[in-house]
Order: structure tokens, then C-alpha cells, then sequence
């Protein structure tokens, strides 16, 4: 783990499997600013989709943040200060 963030590789996961693994990080997620998802996007779409759809409103994340590379979403759960 970077200092506060936490990376998660969802390659291979269906999205339930996402989810489960998504609201497990969000739930142990103490000290940490930033969850970086890694979905992939070669293979479809589905995971990024639901990533970025699902997590955008979800209580206890600020924003959702796209980053340069199509395979990678950012959960900002506070400002880094």
C-alpha cells in the first residue's frame, strides 16, 4: 500500500465479486485517502462502468477521479492533506 492509498486488481472478478471486494476495502479503509481501483478495460467495460457508476454516490466516497489510464479508477474518500 502507498501511503494512504489502497490498490485493488479486479482483473478476472465478476462484478458481484467487485463489489464484495470494493465494500470490504471501503469498510477497512481507516487512514487511507484514496482507494485505486484497477478494472482493466481491454477486455469490456462492465467492471469500470459499475466502478464508476455504483461508487460515484456511495456514502463515505467524496468523488470518483479518472485517471490517464482508461484501466484505472480513483475513490477519493477525503481530501490528502
Amino acid at each position: 500500500m502507498q501511503q494512504g492509498i489502497i490498490t485493488l486488481d479486479l482483473h478476472g472478478c465478476t462484478v458481484y465479486q467487485a463489489r464484495v471486494v470494493l465494500d470490504a476495502a471501503l469498510r477497512r479503509s481507516r487512514g487511507a485517502y484514496r482507494i485505486r481501483v484497477v478494472h482493466g478495460f481491454h477486455g469490456g467495460t462492465a467492471l469500470r462502468d459499475f466502478v464508476r457508476r455504483e461508487y460515484g454516490g456511495k456514502s463515505g466516497v467524496l468523488r470518483v477521479e479518472f485517471g490517464l489510464n482508461g484501466g484505472e479508477t480513483d475513490l477519493v474518500l477525503r481530501e490528502w492533506v
